[in-house]
């Protein structure tokens, strides 16, 4: 993860293909993890749940060692998406920042934050988000206002039956979200599926008032 690292700190030419490379690397963390996870549905169980019977024996109607070797790995696998999520923020405010910096010496050129100035109008807010899910592992934090979900965006929204609908057409899919996180435009990659907990995502999204 020394990518961010030595482009930005060594070096002052960030680019959007530095940005690009870690998203390319989250994505390729979150396929593997839904394989894992895959890998858990086929054997009935989540991420958690006793492996024993009720008299405490190893239970003999899965494969114990795929699906602790799945948990394992999904724990591990988690933390390094959280860890990457937080180096490409970082990433994208630095190069914001290298940006501004640009455009205040004059020599700013085919700014890629530009669009940023007029970020498209937002039509839902995410109120929960419960550790461990889909949602989670995506990304979204708590305070993410939705600009664009799936197919759904401010153009479209009516309500969240709309979020719904995605969702349930979209079940083991990589669905494009795109979130305003402290001013900026914030993609990201979810993957509605089931896991531990309740339904498919894993968060509580609210309509925000137009």
């Amino acid at each position: 993860m020394k990518l961010t690292e030595e482009a930005a700190c060594e070096h002052s030419d960030l680019t959007m293909d530095d940005v690009r490379n870690l998203i390319k690397k989250k994505d390729e963390i979150e396929e593997q993890i839904k394989a894992y996870y895959d890998v858990l549905e086929d054997q009935g169980v989540g991420t958690e749940g006793p492996l024993v019977d009720a008299e405490g024996y190893p239970r003999a109607d899965v494969n114990l060692y795929q699906i602790r070797t799945a948990r394992h790995q999904i724990a591990c696998l988690q933390n390094d998406h959280k860890a990457l999520m937080a180096e490409i923020e970082e990433a994208l405010h630095k190069l914001h920042a290298q940006e501004k910096e640009k455009r205040g010496s004059g020599t700013a050129h085919d700014n890629p934050m530009e669009e940023e100035a007029s970020l498209p109008a937002t039509f839902a807010r995410v109120d929960a988000v419960t550790a461990g899910s889909p949602a989670h592992t995506a990304g979204l934090r708590v305070g993410d206002e939705v600009i664009e979900f799936g197919s759904v965006n401010s153009n479209n929204f009516q309500n969240l039956q709309n979020i719904a609908s995605v969702v349930q057409h979209s079940e083991g899919k990589a669905l494009r979200v795109v979130v305003v996180r402290s001013g900026e435009r914030c993609p990201m990659t979810l993957i509605p599926q089931r896991w531990s907990g309740r339904g498919l995502l894993g968060c509580n999204i609210v309509p925000v008032p137009q």
